[in-house]
């Protein structure tokens, strides 16, 4: 396992390892937030704070309510009630698109590059603040087109850092899985992002170009970026983590580093009651632990 970033260690060491644990800086601040579909309840999360900075993985078992969390924090779907804020600035009722121009932004398990267009016109699409997007501005063409050539060299700089700059006159129904995946993560940086929240960013990425994609998620961190992402794959968790949230039947139930993660009992517990009927024994706490470290759906 390789050594973690330092700097981004230290946002924890006087950080209690409790559900909802105050953090020294945190970017996003979650409150009371609750989203129920029918009799269900899907999300019932008391209190979150995410460390700017550093890597965050939320994790847990198959239903446990991650993906509805995020899209609840990033606007797709709107919460029974709650609260959350970026930056500071409330986010409540505001749609995806804004939330993205905040500097929030985030990838899906089922990646969304349009796969009509080429990879370059995918990055081009996923620019901020294009002056051609104004009416106005569009009837004055030297306005926009001095930022359509900033866009252009923008996009093949970031392409070549993530190796997709040959591939960038490809349509981006051509790319294998995994491709896609860097092409997604490429594009939420052409965002210029302070947040970035991935949603299983190693589901269906072949071993080759898996390890690819962990070194641009640690990157992020190293250019000062915050990254908070949903993954089952308990070996990236445990490599890049710098904090493990755990979610379980839509409520946090342990927050913590990564080691004491993966050996907390209600962890293990939870991991456990997700997929046996059992009490707990020593046969059955290791064969949990394996569940985790083998990345259970």
């Amino acid at each position: 396992m390789q050594e973690r970033n330092s700097n981004s260690t230290q946002f924890f060491v006087n950080v209690e390892k409790i559900p909802g644990a105050k953090k020294m800086d945190p970017i996003l601040i979650a409150d009371k937030i609750s989203r129920s579909f029918g009799g269900l309840t899907a999300v019932d999360v008391e209190h979150l704070e995410v460390q700017r900075g550093a890597i965050t993985a939320l994790i847990g078992p198959n239903g446990a309510g991650k993906t509805t969390f995020f899209n609840l924090l990033t606007g797709y779907d709107k919460p029974n009630q709650g609260e959350w804020s970026f930056n500071g600035k409330k986010l409540n009722d505001i749609p995806p698109f804004r939330v993205a121009r905040l500097g929030m932004v985030r990838t899906f398990q089922l990646t969304k590059a349009l796969y009509r267009l080429t990879v370059i016109q995918n990055m081009a699409l996923a620019a901020k603040d294009q002056k051609g997007e104004s009416l106005l501005r569009s009837f004055f063409p030297f306005t926009w087109r001095k930022q359509e050539a900033q866009i252009r060299l923008r996009s093949e700089e970031i392409l070549k850092k993530f190796k997709l700059i040959d591939k960038q006159n490809d349509f981006a129904a051509a790319l294998s899985g995994g491709q896609r995946k860097l092409l997604e993560l490429a594009r939420a940086l052409m965002v210029e992002p302070e947040l970035i929240m991935l949603d299983e960013p190693m589901a269906g990425v072949n071993p080759a170009l898996k390890q690819s994609l962990l070194e641009h998620i640690k990157d992020l961190r190293t250019q000062g970026k915050t990254v908070l992402f949903v993954e089952h794959d308990m070996d990236m968790v445990m490599e890049i983590s710098d904090w493990v949230v755990v979610m379980a039947q839509g409520k946090i139930i342990a927050e913590g580093p990564p080691q004491s993660i993966i050996n907390n009992q209600d962890v293990i517990t939870a991991y456990l009651g997700a997929h046996h009927d059992t009490e707990l024994d020593e046969n059955s706490e290791s064969m949990a632990s394996k569940n985790m470290k083998g990345g259970v759906n």
